[in-house]
C-alpha cells in the first residue's frame, strides 16, 4: 500500500517504532537511524533476549536482540549514524532530502538541539512530513519525563480502572505509548494524501498526554464526578449494567446483557425469570440504580458453574453476548489471529523464527487483494549501512571504512 515512501525513523522504546513498524507493515521503506558503537535505542537492552537457543532473560551475547527490539524493528534497515557530529547530521539532512517522512520521539526539543528538528529538515526538503511524538507537547508546562506510566498518572486514565474502594490501576499495555503511535500514523497519513495534492510539507505534533486525554473524553467521566458516581467500577460498565466479569467456577466470563431483552434472557439463564419483573431491575436506570445487588444475584449464578459451560449456555441457548476471559498466553496463541496476521512469528537474523517462536505484532488491518501480514526479518543494528548511504547518499566502501574510523557511522 505504501510501497515508494521513504521514512526515517528517529524513534526509540515504543511510541515511536510502533509507527513506523506499521509504515513499514504497508509497504513504506523505513530506514531505522541510531547511534554507533552499540549505544542504540533503549529498548535493545530490554530482555527477554533470543538466540541460537531462544528466549531467556540472561545477559545477552554480541548475536542475541531483545524480543522488543525484534518486534518494533520487523520490515526496517538499520544504519548507524552519530548525529551529534557536524558530519553526522549534515548526512541525515542530505538523506531526508531523499525521504518522504522523518519520525522522532526525542524529548521535546531534543532534536532542535541536534540540528535535525523540523527547521533544518523542512530546509533540506520543503516537501517533508516530519513527525514529533512526545509526552505534553512542544509548549508543555509540566516538566515530566514521559514515561508511559507518568502519562498514565497524569491523564486520569488510571482512575478509570479498578474498584471504586482500591487504587488506581495502570493499564496493563503501555496504552499512552500505543494510542500515541496510532494517532501518528494517521496524522502523518492525513499529511502526506495533503501533500500529494499541494507539493506541501508539514510538521505533525502528537502528544501521549493529548492522546490519552482525548481517549478518555469518550466516557465524560467529570460528569460522573459532579454527580457524585464513581469512576471507578471495577469489572462492570456502571451505566450498561449487567456489563461486565463475574467469576466461574473455574474462571472468568465477560457478560453483557444492559437491554430489557438481554437482561431478560440473563435472569432466563440464571433459572429466574422472574428478576425481569422485580421492581429494582424492571428498566436499565433502575438496573444501574440498583447495580450492587444486581451484580451480587449474578455472580452467585456464575460461580457455580464452569467457564466454559457458561459462555455456552449464555451464547448457544440464550443468544448472549458473553466470552471466556484469556489469558494472554491463551490468547496470543489463537491460530485464527495468526491466519489473519495480526501475530506473527518473530524473525531473527541469524536464527528465524527458532525451535519455540516468539509471537510479534503483525499488521491488525487487512486490504482486499493484499494477504495477510506474515512477519518480516529484523536486522542487526547497523547492518545495512553499507546499502543504504551507497543508495541514498553514494558513499563507496573506502569512505564508509573512514567514516567509521570516525566514529560518524
Amino acid at each position: 500500500m505504501l510501497e515508494g515512501i521513504r521514512v526515517l525513523d528517529l524513534t526509540i522504546a515504543l511510541a515511536g517504532p510502533l509507527a513506523t513498524l506499521l509504515f513499514a507493515s504497508m509497504g513504506a521503506e523505513v530506514i531505522r537511524v541510531e547511534a554507533p558503537g552499540g549505544r542504540g535505542d533503549i529498548s535493545r537492552w530490554n530482555p527477554p533476549f533470543i538466540g541460537a537457543h531462544g528466549a531467556h532473560f540472561d545477559e545477552p551475547s554480541e548475536d542475541e536482540i531483545s524480543v522488543s527490539m525484534l518486534n518494533r524493528s520487523q520490515g526496517k534497515k538499520s544504519v548507524t549514524l552519530n548525529l551529534k557530529s557536524e558530519i553526522g547530521r549534515q548526512m541525515f539532512l542530505e538523506m531526508a532530502g531523499h525521504a518522504d517522512v522523518v519520525i522522532e520521539n526525542f524529548s521535546a526539543g531534543t532534536a532542535d538541539r541536534l540540528g535535525v528538528g523540523y527547521p533544518a529538515v523542512s530546509t533540506a526538503n520543503p516537501a517533508i512530513v516530519y513527525c514529533s511524538i512526545n509526552g505534553f507537547g512542544s509548549e508543555s508546562p509540566y516538566s515530566l519525563k514521559a514515561m508511559d506510566i507518568i502519562v498514565q498518572a497524569m491523564s486520569g486514565i488510571m482512575e478509570a480502572s479498578g474498584d471504586a474502594a482500591g487504587p488506581p490501576v495502570r493499564i496493563g499495555v503501555p496504552i499512552g505509548d500505543m494510542a500515541g503511535s496510532l494517532f501518528a500514523t494517521t496524522g502523518v497519513l492525513a499529511a502526506l494524501l495533503r501533500r500529494f495534492r499541494t507539493g506541501e510539507g508539514r510538521r505533525v505534533e502528537i502528544s501521549l498526554y493529548d492522546c490519552l486525554a482525548a481517549l478518555l473524553s469518550i466516557e465524560h467521566f467529570e460528569v460522573y464526578e459532579r454527580a457524585g458516581i464513581p469512576t471507578r467500577t471495577g469489572n462492570a460498565h456502571a451505566r450498561l449494567t449487567p456489563f461486565g466479569v463475574y467469576p466461574a467456577a473455574d474462571g472468568y466470563v465477560a457478560i453483557v446483557a444492559h437491554t430489557d431483552e438481554w437482561s431478560s434472557r440473563l435472569f432466563a439463564a440464571m433459572g429466574q425469570p422472574e428478576l425481569a419483573h422485580d421492581r429494582r431491575f424492571l428498566t436499565r436506570g433502575l438496573r444501574v440504580q440498583n447495580m450492587a445487588a444486581l451484580t451480587e444475584l449474578i455472580e452467585a449464578w456464575t460461580r457455580t458453574l464452569p467457564r466454559d459451560e457458561l459462555v455456552r449456555l449464555l451464547t448457544e441457548e440464550h443468544d448472549l453476548p458473553a466470552a471466556p476471559v484469556r489469558t494472554p498466553a491463551d490468547a496470543m496463541c489463537d491460530p485464527h489471529l495468526a491466519r489473519r496476521g495480526a501475530l506473527v512469528p518473530l524473525r531473527h537474523p541469524f536464527y528465524g523464527e527458532g525451535a519455540e517462536p516468539v509471537i510479534g505484532t503483525g499488521l491488525p488491518i487487512r486490504f482486499s487483494g493484499i494477504p495477510p501480514a506474515t512477519g518480516a526479518r529484523s536486522p542487526m543494528l547497523g547492518e545495512d549501512n553499507e546499502s543504504v548511504y551507497r543508495e541514498w547518499l553514494g558513499i563507496d566502501a573506502e569512505r564508509l571504512d573512514e567514516l567509521q574510523r570516525l566514529g560518524i557511522v
